[in-house]
């Protein structure tokens, strides 16, 4: 049910393209998966996102768990039929939300509330972002969730632990995350008996920026033998170079007739870097926060369109974009609608930054097909960077 079928490999780089199987269809990688963190990809529809010919999308866990309920969301069909999306989802476990937003402050007039967790070995307690009620998440009751939301990939419970930890705690960290692997996979077993519609479980590598500890982890992540494998704890504030430095720690020891999931990374410089060295999977809300801001990516590289060098410029985002952004409205008219806060305007710019990074991924592929991904990598981040 879920084949990863390699098709073509670099000669001169770890990067290759492949076919993931899913119940709700093919799965192209390299893939860069828009994030519907409430089950919705921000500002656009589903039809949006079919237009743009995204293959998967990724939905939150810890968002959807505290409103509406994964039990609203199953009584409703699961994701796919409550969403009216037919094609692949990916659910994250929540652990990375539970830690991330440990001292952030709830919005709301009377929910001005710290955050806290409190980490056991059988799980974490932590109050909610929203209205400050605790809640208690294990790895079993994380992939219960999960299988409730019905999403075809989901992911293990693990403690992403902050990135100024010491490399002691690190190393508890991803101890403990290998024990909650094991009690979701049997969870997850479990649940999956009961199911016509099988899921996949993915788990996740830790272990900081200590290169020993990604080794570490990632072999006994591979040891699982799940469908595919995934690699957390980066995109956290470390350097470009720190995070190739673990992927390349990493990538070694994880199956490559799996596909690797680099989570949370979505810069297109990231992305090109993380394919060279045999990244198949990524999820981001770069594109869509960026768009909200009303930055947006082209060839040259990333810019604000409420720059008053766009106040009369007629040009479209990007020359040559088939977006319907750019086949239709001008920079003018889209810096305007940023300044007026209208709300077409989220939607094009949204549409535009998430075209970019899919149309990127084509590429890449087809590069990678033809045999000239490194040239076509290296002409790319020249021009990509030489305007800031």
């Amino acid at each position: 049910m879920f084949e990863f079928k390699i098709k073509h490999k670099s000669k001169t780089t770890k990067a290759r393209t492949g076919v993931f199987v899913t119940p709700h269809g093919e799965i192209r990688t390299p893939i860069f998966m828009p994030v519907g963190t409430k089950a919705t990809v921000k500002t656009l529809s589903q039809k949006d996102l079919k237009d743009l010919d995204a293959d998967i999308i990724l939905a939150n866990t810890y968002h959807l768990f505290l409103r509406p309920g994964e039990k609203l969301v199953k009584r409703m069909g699961g994701l796919h039929k409550w969403m009216n999306w037919d094609r692949p989802i990916l659910t994250d476990s929540g652990g990375f939300q539970v830690f991330s937003l440990a001292q952030e402050k709830a919005p709301g007039k009377k929910n001005n509330i710290k955050t806290s967790v409190k980490i056991d070995e059988d799980g974490v307690e932590f109050k909610s972002h929203l209205d400050g009620k605790k809640h208690y998440l294990t790895p079993e009751k994380a992939t219960k969730i999960q299988h409730d939301l019905g999403a075809d990939v989901i992911m293990a419970f693990d403690e992403c632990a902050p990135a100024d930890s010491s490399k002691k705690y690190f190393e508890e960290a991803m101890e403990r995350t290998h024990r909650w692997l094991t009690r979701c996979k049997k969870e997850h077993e479990k649940l999956n008996k009961k199911q016509s519609t099988k899921q996949a479980l993915f788990g996740i590598v830790q272990g900081g920026l200590y290169k020993s500890l990604r080794k570490e982890s990632a072999k006994f992540i591979n040891s699982q033998d799940l469908p595919g494998n995934a690699i957390g704890g980066l995109s956290v504030g470390e350097s470009k170079t720190e995070m190739k430095e673990m992927i390349e720690a990493t990538v070694p020891y994880l199956d490559e007739n799996k596909p690797r999931y680099l989570m949370g990374v979505g810069t297109p410089e990231d992305l090109l870097e993380a394919v060279e060295r045999g990244i198949d999977m990524f999820d981001c809300v770069h594109p869509t926060r960026m768009a909200r801001h009303g930055a947006f990516w082209n060839e040259e590289g990333r810019h604000s369109i409420k720059n008053e060098r766009f106040k009369t410029d007629k040009k479209s985002l990007q020359k040559a974009c088939k977006c319907e952004t750019c086949t239709t409205y001008s920079r003018s008219y889209l810096r305007h609608l940023l300044f007026e806060n209208e709300i077409l305007g989220l939607r094009l710019m949204t549409v535009h930054n998430v075209h970019f990074l899919l149309n990127l991924m084509t590429q890449i592929r087809e590069n990678i097909k033809k045999g000239t991904f490194k040239r076509f990598k290296t002409n790319f981040l020249k021009k990509f960077k030489s305007k800031k």
